[in-house]
């Protein structure tokens, strides 16, 4: 099935090659200041593939087979694209004149305004991803307020991760296999030479791909693309980073079929805006091109970007009483310096080499092969036999003796024990010891030496009971993508291309610091005897710095994603459709013998297959040359990620059971005017996202029931949903008005309901029944009511009111309000299962669990709205041929404070503890909290040559 489908993806647009009569579009592109020529400017008909250069006079003489009215679309990096329409006439030469382009430095908006997704709000960077990254390219207004002002309180664009668009370079997906997503800080510092970009909102067609339900951005390095240049920046901030200083120039194309474009860069800061968040990076990138001919040109892409930073540590309402909201537990001091114990470090270097062919001048083909590899790690400490060197674990905070209950009284709870003496103890050490102690955990990695009169004079390496440690995926990734882009007639065009990728990731802990010790042990703690055993094959191992420990296997995966798409344009009315196959392969393959699972950790497992099809069309009818109308529909099925494929692929080869495809249905509606003074964008949709998948690990207390043959009640488990069903229904709206020639208002608003549609099921897996003799490991434990529980993390209804002064010398200020709400906590699955309700002693309902107490319980927070008030500037200036441009801007200037997310602690898990926690009215497992940034500031000063 897989080869015979993607020979009719490859075949089909063959008999659609012939000749036709064309018109010749003429023209000129200047500089609107400097009125100088501007060379290789591209010059292209929109929604197509014919694109030109301009040469070094600015002149363009672009031949096209195409009839009726046309959008001529002229673009730059560091200019304003420039759109005309144009009147088609075959067999003749059309004269556009003289084309002036403006410079957009007094108008640009650095990409470092937005936190991107990479800046996650969960360890797993899993449903916390935002969207900001993918709008920069758009110049839409409701798209812009989404990316620069509601990017900051984590907005999401239809309520969507980031897995459901795609992002291309060079016309080559970059979602990683892995868990869908791009890895945004791969492109981190790249500014100046990613700004070639094409965007494609929902299900809208895109000349490159079949896309998704977010959109499709795509991103063009060639060479030639650039106009010759060269650019300074330096920039200052107080998020991620204090300081950015980026360099860049551009050749152009030489008369000897030679271009190139260099960038470097770099990032910094001691501390960015919550406490202990060092951050370091730097930035390479070159692209060069060689025009072999005038239908053949190779160009090679690559870059590097290193990045490392300190993560923020999410806390409950206690530990900020207690501390602020810039309060980070992860760090403390270290020989007078602040040392972060969670880093998460990217060093994933990528090499492309494209091949342009210009079939005609109706055909285009662009092949492209990447190689990219390197490695992500995420630190944090391990410990073994000692206590947790986490400063705000729960036994070491005050609401561990102020939320303490006695024993059960038969099937009854417990009376309410208090203890203020220790609480107030313990309030007293914790603010005494916030931070992370690191002498004390060098310390205890130590032994005595003593004199021969049995006195200490001093200490030695002995074995570590702590060890910073880093959980690490070193991917190596190859693909090969191939589109073609056809002129058919006048009135109708052809795309489709192949993608095959394939990724061998290797998951692996990997010992950073001993901290002063002298070696590890490689054992699980909690068990004991051959279970205890990381490594069947290499027994009680003493590990070493640089030394894979813990877990180790390979994930392997192949994809091939296919797609062809038919685009006709009339008078009065476009219209499109496509269609996508794509198959997905994947493996996991263990490289160590698990003790608790010996027979199914080491060597590969089955081959987990998955095949997909996709269709999708759109419709616009042209009210008038003012007024448009747009329909979109997409359904697709998508194989789920690799990482929510097996079960606990850290441990062993098991596959989830009942994993399926995922199925997603999308249709939106656009209504659109445009005027010179007036801009209108009107969408409302409707998304449907069937058959997820979701894996979390967590310790939970009273999960198990004693009656039912669990060997404990308590357990660390990992838990697996299944069929869980998303929708999202809302609008958008955005409008721009130009009061006059130097004053512009604007208003965007989206309007969302994101809600669970289905109950999915949950299975709990407890390895610890395993070790303890038992043959079962994996538990049923029936649906999970989610169902009309809102999607978590994000803003479902945003506004933004803003005006704007232009001033005719060239400086500019706007201000924008901003108004969000409808953000809600992500729930615990497990608590709204039948179990929950269940005395795990005898397998009885609890007698205070009623309804109307549950109702109490399991109600699910929404967070208070949060209003921004922002304000950006900027200046440019033109000297001896050089630009200067001056831009900041001041976010949140009334420094409100305000969550962003959160999520429930499962470790509650029977209804009797969470009910005596949340009674006593000091929580010691209330939900947790991550917190947006206050008053924040950029300034970018930009000079080109």
């Amino acid at each position: 099935m897989t080869k015979k489908g993607i020979i009719l993806f490859v075949l089909l647009p063959i008999g659609f090659l012939f000749a036709q009569e064309q018109t010749t579009f003429l023209g000129i592109v200047i500089d609107a200041k400097t009125q100088n020529p501007l060379g290789n400017i591209v010059v292209n008909i929109q929604n197509s593939s014919i694109t030109q250069l301009t040469n070094a006079k600015g002149k363009f003489e672009l031949q096209a087979a195409v009839k009726g009215e046309q959008l001529l679309w002229i673009h730059s990096q560091g200019y304003k694209d420039f759109l005309l329409k144009i009147q088609s006439n075959p067999g003749q030469k059309v004269d556009l004149g003289i084309l002036p382009l403006e410079d957009n430095f007094s108008d640009e908006t650095p990409a470092a305004l937005i936190t991107l997704s990479d800046s996650e709000l969960s360890e797993d960077n899993s449903s916390s991803e935002m969207t900001s990254g993918f709008l920069q390219s758009s110049k839409d207004a409701f798209m812009q307020a989404s990316a620069f002002n509601w990017g900051q309180a984590r907005f999401r664009v239809r309520g969507l991760d980031s897995e459901n668009g795609t992002m291309m370079l060079n016309g080559t997906i970059m979602n990683k296999i892995y868990d869908g997503r791009p890895q945004w800080s791969n492109w981190g510092g790249l500014n100046n030479v990613l700004r070639n970009q094409e965007f494609s909102i929902g299900a809208a067609a895109s000349n490159y791909t079949f896309g998704g339900i977010l959109g499709t951005q795509q991103i063009t390095t060639r060479a030639s693309m650039y106009r010759k240049s060269s650019q300074m920046s330096l920039s200052g901030s107080n998020t991620t980073y204090n300081w950015r200083a980026i360099t860049s120039y551009a050749s152009g194309m030489s008369a000897s079929g030679w271009a190139y474009v260099l960038s470097a860069g770099k990032r910094w800061s001691g501390e960015g805006y919550f406490e202990g968040t060092n951050f370091a990076a730097e930035s390479f990138f070159v692209s060069i091109e060689k025009k072999l001919s005038g239908k053949h040109s190779l160009n090679f892409t690559g870059f590097y970007t290193p990045n490392s930073r300190g993560k923020n540590s999410a806390h409950t309402a206690e530990v900020t009483q207690l501390t602020n909201k810039k309060y980070n537990s992860y760090w403390g001091f270290q020989n007078g310096e602040k040392r972060n114990a969670r880093v998460k470090r990217v060093e994933e270097p990528l090499f492309m080499l494209n091949h342009y062919y210009k079939i005609n001048e109706k055909a285009d083909l662009n092949s492209s092969v990447i190689y990219q590899l390197g490695q992500v790690g995420n630190s944090t400490i391990d410990y073994q036999n000692t206590s947790s060197p986490d400063p705000v674990y729960y036994q070491k905070l005050p609401s561990y003796y102020t939320s303490l209950y006695g024993k059960d009284k038969g099937e009854f709870s417990g009376d309410f024990t208090p203890d203020a003496v220790n609480a107030e103890q313990a309030k007293t050490k914790f603010t005494e010891n916030q931070q992370i102690n690191w002498e004390e955990l060098y310390r205890a990695n130590r032994k005595p030496t003593l004199n021969s009169d049995g006195i200490i004079e001093g200490y030695e390496p002995a074995q570590s009971h702590y060890v910073l440690y880093e959980d690490r995926t070193d991917d190596k990734t190859l693909a090969a993508n191939s589109n073609l882009n056809i002129q058919i007639t006048e009135h109708s065009t052809f795309d489709e291309g192949v993608t095959f990728r394939r990724l061998k990731s290797h998951q692996f802990q990997c010992l950073l610091d001993l901290l002063g010790g002298e070696y590890f042990e490689d054992i699980a703690p909690f068990y004991s005897g051959s279970q205890a055993q990381s490594d069947l094959q290499n027994p009680n191992r003493q590990v070493q710095k640089g030394d894979t420990y813990g877990y180790n296997y390979n994930l392997l995966a192949t994809t091939i994603d296919a797609f062809t798409q038919f685009k006709f344009n009339y008078k009065k009315i476009d219209f499109y459709f496509g269609q996508s196959y794509s198959v997905s392969n994947y493996q996991r393959e263990g490289l160590y013998q698990n003790g608790i699972y010996p027979a199914s950790s080491l060597g590969k497992s089955k081959n987990v297959g998955f095949e997909n099809f996709g269709f999708k069309g759109g419709l616009t009818y042209k009210i008038s040359g003012k007024q448009w109308l747009f329909l979109n529909g997409m359904h697709l099925s998508r194989a789920p990620s690799l990482r929510n494929t097996f079960a606990n692929s850290r441990l062993n080869n098991s596959v989830v059971d009942g994993i399926e495809n995922e199925n997603i249905s999308s249709t939106e509606g656009n209504y659109v005017f445009r005027s010179p003074n007036f801009k209108i964008r009107s969408t409302v949709y409707y998304t449907l996202i069937k058959n997820t998948t979701r894996t979390s690990f967590f310790y939970a207390e009273g999960i198990f029931d004693k009656t039912a043959a669990y060997n404990n009640t308590d357990a660390f488990v990992s838990q697996t949903l299944t069929h869980l069903d998303k929708k999202n229904i809302g609008m958008e709206f955005s409008m721009e008005y130009q009061v006059s020639s130097t004053f512009k208002t604007t208003f965007c608003a989206a309007y969302g309901h994101y809600i669970y549609s289905s109950n999915p099921n949950v299975t709990i897996t407890n390895d610890a029944n395993v070790a303890k003799g038992s043959t079962s490991a994996v538990f049923d434990f029936g649906e999970s009511y989610l169902k009309n529980y809102k999607q978590p993390g994000m803003p479902q209804q945003a506004f933004s009111v803003g005006l704007e002064y232009r001033d005719p010398k060239y400086w500019w200020l706007g201000v924008n309000i901003n108004y969000l709400s409808e953000n809600y906590i992500d729930v615990s699955p497990i608590a709204r299962t039948n179990r929950f309700y269940k005395n795990p002693v005898n397998g009885l309902v609890f007698p205070e669990a009623t309804e109307e107490r549950a109702a109490v319980l399991l109600k699910q927070e929404k967070f208070d709205p949060i209003s921004l008030l922002n304000i950006a500037g900027g200046k440019s200036w033109r000297l001896s041929h050089k630009y200067i441009g001056l831009f900041w801007s001041i976010n949140n200037i009334l420094d409100v404070s305000y969550k962003t997310g959160g999520y429930e602690q499962a470790r509650n898990a029977n209804f009797r503890a969470l009910n005596q926690d949340v009674s006593s009215e000091t929580p010691s497992f209330g939900p947790k909290y991550y917190y947006g940034y206050g008053r924040t500031y950029f300034v970018n000063l930009t000079i080109s040559l």
